[in-house]
């Protein structure tokens, strides 16, 4: 077996890793990153017009994790045998340097204040009575006056686009009236609505709600971010969710970090390198590095370091935990543990309206990130007191670039045939003169949505495979079905001859087998308390020091925002208290 010793080993090429490699690099460590997938160049892989070619990116999945090699088991309840997701539907794990970060749509959000502090926040406001029987309802331990640097950090390497509301307490623009307070503007002005957007702002704005531009990674124009690494303006080509970015417009690592590190001599990348375990020392206190499968070789090698970071895609980091024996893993009959504990995703359903045939709404267009958002029915930015439910929605207009093969797979609505000519015939009224409006909800916590290792099914390493146990629960879907009865005014104000409502129903349970969104989050989620957290507020391990993990598995529960500027913020706030605190004394972190 080969050894290699280094200061730092982060486990993970997407934004949590490359971000945690430049801050530790920064501090003069030497860092080993180890990526599960390929090598990703967006010169040579991204360019136009392979990059842009659905069948290969969508369809075939060419930037997203293989489901033969390793994948999850699901279930619904536990009292079903979980089945392997053996085809990517539901959600897409990328593979490969970027990981995610690569693929994604490029929707860069703040954590809203209120969600950073749920549990408090809502005995606040509504009494610990209002909290049901089995919702493992958590704080983050982490505020957002806290993370606030961190946020705008984030922010300024991504070269977001955006529309600030208020900067230091003073109202500067139109941007969002629910977000709190910025100590700086957004770096680039906002995207340019397209033509659904622009629809869907006015609209929202006649029947009383505040709409504003969604805060997107996507360029509005020329950028040189932190590191001095440049990006282009970009052309709405539509090709974002499940591409690399041929204008280099859409921020990934690839583009806004790895660049800046990959003549450093003391910086090593490694792919093909599936991480096995976490090595850990004779009492279990410490991590001594990781042993990981290199699979050009097919030989198993050891990596020795000081410090381990796991900062792999969110189910990633908690099967690794599971394996290396980090942190005790979560019982849901008991009630105790804290490893696989709080899984959560997000509710989303889309509604669709069908404008009159003189109005078209060039569907090819589009970006990412960019879109038109109103928050009046998210976080607790409504009176929750009457309805009963805990959560809310974004609700958004993000006209992505609608493909030729997905608006096939999209057809005419619900009420359409799914065959011969009148199947064509509303394919074609879809796609000329329809326009969508997604709710992008949270999901709490519940004792019995847990993830754990299949006692069944291994690997093609011969490792458990992780296994998860998720439905829907109600307090979600009457969440769902209160906000998509908010869209029906907008409707209305469209002038749309026909519209569908998509929502949740009762009883509903989760269905791998349709895309709903890849923002999975919770099983190692960060607390106060180590009887119901694996980390603390600086996303350490609670029983192993030396190991931070970094990603939406800290989060306690799902939020309607999309996961990756949390995230970001996150991990540079972890990566500022290792630099100023832990490397000078490695151990424990206490709350400072």
């Amino acid at each position: 077996m080969t050894t290699k010793r280094t200061d730092v080993v982060i486990i993970g090429a997407g934004w949590a890793g490359a971000i945690l490699a430049k801050e530790m690099r920064e501090a003069g460590r030497s860092v080993v990153m180890l990526e599960r997938g390929p090598e990703r160049s967006t010169a040579t892989e991204g360019t136009y017009p392979g990059s842009i070619d659905e069948l290969r990116g969508a369809i075939r999945h060419r930037l997203f994790q293989n489901p033969a090699k390793t994948t999850v088991t699901i279930r619904n309840t536990v009292n079903q045998t979980a089945l392997p997701y053996r085809q990517l539907a539901a959600f897409l794990p990328g593979e490969g340097v970027g990981g995610a970060g690569l693929h994604w749509s490029g929707v860069h959000f703040r954590a809203a204040p209120d969600d950073l502090r749920l549990r408090s926040h809502v005995i606040d406001r509504y009494g610990a009575k209002f909290i049901p029987e089995g919702m493992n309802l958590q704080d983050y331990g982490v505020t957002y006056e806290e993370l606030e640097p961190f946020f705008d950090k984030a922010e300024k390497v991504f070269g977001t686009s955006g529309e600030a509301y208020k900067v230091n307490g003073q109202i500067v623009g139109n941007g969002n009236v629910f977000a709190p307070s910025r100590s700086d503007k957004f770096p680039l002005p906002a995207m340019q609505d397209v033509y659904t957007a622009s629809l869907f702002r006015k609209a929202a704005s006649d029947v009383g709600y505040h709409p504003y531009a969604l805060p997107a990674a996507n360029a509005s124009m020329q950028y040189t971010n932190t590191y001095g690494l440049q990006m282009g303006p970009c052309n709405f080509c539509g090709y974002c969710s499940g591409y690399d970015c041929y204008m280099y417009s859409k921020a990934s690592p690839n583009i806004n970090i790895l660049p800046a590190l990959r003549y450093d001599a003391d910086f090593t990348l490694i792919t093909d390198a599936h991480v096995l375990k976490v090595n850990l020392d004779s009492d279990r206190r410490k991590a001594t590095g990781v042993t990981y499968l290199d699979q050009r070789e097919n030989r198993e090698k050891t990596i020795e370091a000081d410090l381990v970071i796991l900062a792999a895609f969110q189910f990633h980091n908690v099967h690794l935990m599971l394996l290396s024996g980090i942190g005790k893993p979560y019982d849901p009959i008991s009630n105790t543990g804290v490893v696989g504990r709080n899984f959560v995703y997000q509710t989303i359903t889309t509604s669709r309206a069908w404008l009159p045939e003189k109005q078209f709404t060039n569907q090819f267009v589009g970006a990412g990130g960019a879109g038109v958002a109103l928050d009046d029915f998210n976080s607790d930015n409504f009176d929750h007191g009457p309805l009963g439910f805990i959560g809310g929605s974004p609700v958004w207009v993000n006209q992505a670039g609608v493909k030729p093969i997905a608006a096939a797979m999209n057809g005419g609505g619900k009420s359409a045939p799914r065959w011969g000519a009148g199947y064509k015939a509303g394919l074609v009224d879809t796609y000329r003169h329809s326009m969508a409006m997604d709710a992008h909800g949270s999901n709490m916590a519940y004792r019995d949505v847990y993830l754990d290792l299949d006692p069944t099914w291994r690997d093609s390493y011969g490792q458990p495979l992780l296994r998860m146990t998720f439905t829907w629960k109600e307090n979600d879907i009457r969440m769902n079905q209160y906000v998509v009865g908010k869209i029906e005014p907008i409707m209305k104000a469209l002038g749309a001859r026909r519209y569908e409502l998509g929502r949740l129903e009762h009883g509903e349970a989760f269905d791998t087998r349709r895309y709903q969104t890849t923002h999975l989050g919770g099983g190692a989620v960060m607390g106060t308390s180590p009887t119901d957290s694996a980390l603390n507020r600086y996303l350490q391990s609670w029983d192993v020091s030396n190991v931070f993990v970094i990603g939406s598995n800290a989060f306690p529960q799902g939020m309607g925002y999309n996961p990756t500027g949390t995230v970001a913020a996150l991990a540079y706030w972890a990566a500022h208290h290792i630099r100023t605190t832990y490397l000078a004394q490695p151990g424990p972190l206490v709350a400072l």
